[in-house]
């Protein structure tokens, strides 16, 4: 007995306990099948389950589950990254609570506690994927901070060190006040925001005025190095080569001419702060001017500044503004449209620095990860990413890699006590190198001393298609040679130079080879406002509690309803409760089949050619579905399958071969049935897991162990192209009949008469008991000569007439059909245009222009029709 209402929250524990017991997520190299690998984009160990999880995990499933049943070996690995920055903050955060200060304990301290915290909270977002219905191989499970991974980290440094692609060096980098370390330029989030512009008064030494510079920056004016003007500026031509002083301070610095000032912004006077500024480091440099940083880690004002010592560089702002005003030093503030660049990680507003650091150079490894890209040896989806990607690689700069934290991958360089550098995998062989190379055999462990930083988050995840087969450890390994490169990435394209682009330069650094073929870039989920989900806007549902509402299934197919590739999703709950519905119907039709009272006896015949039709209709949708998937549509492939079920199977199929009320079926025409319903369970389970294991296992006895997971993928068939018109034709006299029923207001009890003039009226007697049902006609008859004195309508160039009494008069049907015949009219005209159009022709699908051409003569034959039904009544 099937239960009357669908529970997805039972079926879905009850499943996957059940799979994870069968093992059938597990996978292992197999050389007589196809190897189909997908590897996880790690999420934060920080992190839980937000909705672009939830659309790039579950495109994931879709791709991963329908390679299982096509028979390949299918291998989907997760795991998580340590995200140094924001696992840090995490981490440090909990020890002040607890009372303990970071500075106050050694590293091996703070990374136990590190590693505690991560044991604690670090699965949790791999728990809630489960809860999606996410098919991984969970065994394999990997972690960028594990021993095999973090070695392969240390690895790729000492290789690329040796290979002179990665320097040490000081450099003015992106600094994070907030997480107090460097990040690459790639870590900015740069954001439009409303500052002031302060015109501020710099006295000329020599007494004789004032020069006016405009800043948005007003307390770096301490570690001003120059004044800066156009060369071709006549306003200050004779100033050049004098001298100013800084107001507040009275320190003394020179009027410098450069092309680099614009002559029309702000005053055509720019301060020049190489400390604080790229630009302005650059023209340092050219100019030779002194370096003056004021500013602490943290973004406080150190002593250099003089002013305002310990106080935050915002504060610091504030106070200095009301200094200068008080001392008539600033003579204006303007608004201004400025922006700022933001850490991607803490939010903090960034601080050009000048630091030592640790770089990687990029323009070597960059060149074959453009190229393979630009060719299509990878593929981007959609390929409107293209033009970013080569525009940033072109552009590309050299990678700064170290970080100032504990959490993460430590530098592997080893310093001696005169600053001599040795880089090696650890202390043993730095120490055996310093021997080697610089003879000096007395030296001890004790004497290096490893670099405290360690490397950038992204430097460990670049490896991840590699690392995770233990590729850079053991790179002719049974699994990395197995299953690299992997086939299909997904992924946001807000990565696509943090992550993708890296991991291709890392599989042609490390194997000579490509990491993946496609990369299947979704959009960002926004709400319906158009805005993109956060936690401080409150726009952003829990993943988990639409799981409750709607079921997985509901919550996955809801979410790929409306989300192709590249294009950012507008999230609305109603999406879920349509993906919920959709699972309603799916119950409610097998709840039917299964509900009937069964007769022996074969089928009637319009129930043997209503099995035909569709399997004709589910062949011609397998092959749209196996074609949106080989362009990654994946939505598209889902609303396929969906108008085919919704409409198709429940809409039609099931009300042809359904029994009058209370009366039995036969058992041919229910295997038949239940045969289709196989097939689009198996087609329909890469979207919807849970409920189509369910019905999988009910429609028939299965073997023990059996699972719709690796049943086959249904595969397509013949297409009878003609019967499908048949049926077409047929459905759209139904709609018209049922349409003229609605219009008057009669009873769908009441059974009507049909007359049809057609030239080929063996096109309907065919599906003439079928139509009788469905309209609910009395009989059809096949006429020579039109009636008048009827409701009519036209299907293609066939007439159909349903006599009435009491019919309107001929007017009121002559007002109709030329009302119709109008906008039949306008409507040909406008498909003419579109076939027209060289362009659209020659661009668009075969099949839509073929599909537009089939509109334009359905079209012809109806003007046809209703010009002749016209001209009889006058």
């Amino acid at each position: 007995m099937i239960d009357k209402n669908y529970a997805p929250q039972e079926i879905e524990q009850k499943w996957y306990a059940y799979w994870l017991e069968q093992k059938v997520f597990a996978s292992k190299p197999n050389p007589n099948k196809e190897a189909y690998s997908i590897v996880i984009p790690p999420p934060n160990v920080t992190g839980v389950l937000h909705m672009g999880h939830m659309l790039n995990n579950t495109i994931q499933d879709v791709l991963i589950r329908k390679a299982r049943m096509e028979g390949k070996e299918a291998c989907w690995v997760p795991g998580t990254d340590h995200a140094s920055i924001a696992t840090e903050a995490k981490v440090v955060a909990m020890l002040k609570e607890k009372g303990i200060e970071k500075k106050d304990i050694t590293r091996e301290e703070f990374l136990k506690h590190a590693f505690e915290w991560k044991d604690k909270y670090g699965g949790i977002i791999l728990d809630q994927l489960k809860k999606l219905g996410a098919s991984c191989d969970w065994d394999r499970t990997r972690f960028t901070m594990e021993p095999s991974l973090y070695q392969a980290v240390i690895d790729t440094f000492v290789r690329l060190y040796n290979k002179g692609l990665i320097y040490r060096g000081v450099r003015m980098v992106n600094w994070d006040p907030q997480g107090k370390t460097a990040l690459s330029d790639e870590e900015v989030i740069y954001k439009d925001v409303q500052a002031k512009l302060f015109h501020i008064q710099y006295p000329l030494v020599d007494g004789s005025g004032f020069v006016t510079i405009a800043t948005t920056r007003p307390e770096t004016i301490m570690a001003d190095a120059a004044i800066c003007v156009n060369p071709a500026d006549e306003r200050y031509l004779h100033l050049h080569g004098k001298k100013v002083r800084i107001p507040l301070i009275d320190r003394e610095i020179s009027i410098i001419p450069d092309e680099y000032v614009t002559l029309d912004f702000g005053t055509g006077c720019l301060k020049v702060t190489p400390a604080h500024d790229l630009n302005d480091y650059e023209l340092g440099l050219k100019h030779k001017l002194p370096v003056i940083d004021i500013l602490n880690d943290d973004g406080t004002l150190n002593e250099k500044a003089i002013l305002f010592v310990g106080v935050d560089r915002f504060e610091a702002r504030k106070r200095i503004v009301k200094q200068l005003t008080e001392e008539g030093y600033l003579v204006k503030t303007d608004e201004y449209k400025s922006t700022v660049g933001t850490s991607e990680r803490t939010g903090a507003v960034i601080e050009p620095k000048l630091s030592l650091q640790w770089f990687m150079k990029m323009e070597e490894l960059a060149k074959p990860a453009l190229d393979n890209v630009m060719n299509d040896t990878i593929q981007l989806h959609p390929a409107k990413f293209k033009n970013t990607y080569r525009s940033w690689m072109e552009n590309v700069r050299d990678w700064c890699i170290s970080r100032q934290l504990w959490w993460g991958q430590q530098i592997p360089a080893f310093y001696m006590e005169d600053g001599t550098v040795i880089v090696a995998r650890d202390k043993q062989e730095a120490l055996r190198i310093a021997r080697d190379k610089y003879q000096l055999f007395a030296l001890v462990e004790d004497d290096l001393t490893q670099d405290p930083d360690v490397l950038d988050t992204w430097f460990s995840s670049w490896l991840w298609p590699i690392s995770v087969f233990d590729g850079i450890e053991n790179p002719d390994n049974e699994e990395i040679n197995y299953y690299y490169p992997t086939n299909d990435l997904v992924t946001g394209p807000d990565i696509l130079f943090f992550w993708v682009a890296r991991m291709i330069m890392a599989g042609y650094e490390w194997r000579d080879e490509l990491p993946f073929k496609n990369v299947y870039l979704t959009g960002i989920v926004r709400d319906k406002q158009g805005r993109k989900m956060s936690k401080s806007l409150g726009n952003s549902p829990d993943p988990l509690e639409l799981i409750e509402r709607f079921g997985a299934d509901g919550v996955r197919s809801g979410l790929l309803f409306s989300a192709p590739a590249g294009n950012d999703l507008l999230f609305d709950d109603k999406l879920c409760e349509q993906g919920r519905n959709f699972s309603n119907k799916i119950w409610n039709a097998f709840r039917l089949l299964k509900g009937l009272e069964v007769v022996p006896g074969t089928s009637l015949p319009e129930h043997v050619l209503a099995t035909v039709w569709f399997e004709s209709k589910l062949n011609q949708t397998i092959t749209e579905v196996q074609d949106h998937f080989s362009k990654f549509r994946i939505s598209d492939a889902l609303l396929s399958i969906y108008n085919l079920v919704w409409d198709d199977f429940c809409g039609k199929y099931l009300e042809i071969i359904k029994p009058a009320y209370q009366s039995p079926i036969h058992a041919d025409t229910l295997d038949a049935a239940l045969g289709l319903f196989d097939s689009l369970m198996r087609l329909m389970h890469p979207y919807m897991p849970f409920i189509t294991e369910e019905i999988w296992q009910a429609i028939d006895t299965r073997a023990e162990k059996a699972t719709i997971c690796t049943a086959e993928f249904p595969k397509a068939g013949a297409v009878n192209d003609a019967l499908i018109a048949q049926f077409d034709a047929m459905f759209e006299v139904v709609t018209k009949v049922r349409e003229i029923r609605n219009s008057k207001q009669l009873s769908p009890k009441l059974a009507l008469p049909l007359c049809i003039k057609s030239d080929q009226p063996t096109a309907y007697t065919a599906v003439e008991a079928i139509m009788q049902k469905l309209a609910n006609l009395e009989s059809i008859t096949f006429i020579n000569e039109p009636i008048v004195d009827a409701q009519t309508f036209v299907v293609k160039s066939d007439q159909f007439f349903v006599p009435m009494a009491n019919d309107e008069d001929p007017e009121v049907l002559k007002a109709e059909s030329a009302k119709e015949l109008e906008y039949l009219l306008g409507f040909k005209k406008s498909v003419e245009a579109k076939l027209a159009n060289e362009k659209f022709v020659q661009n668009a699908k075969a099949d839509l222009v073929e599909r537009e051409r089939q509109k334009l003569s359905d079209a012809e034959n109806k003007i046809k029709s209703l010009q002749e039904l016209l001209a009889r009544l006058g």
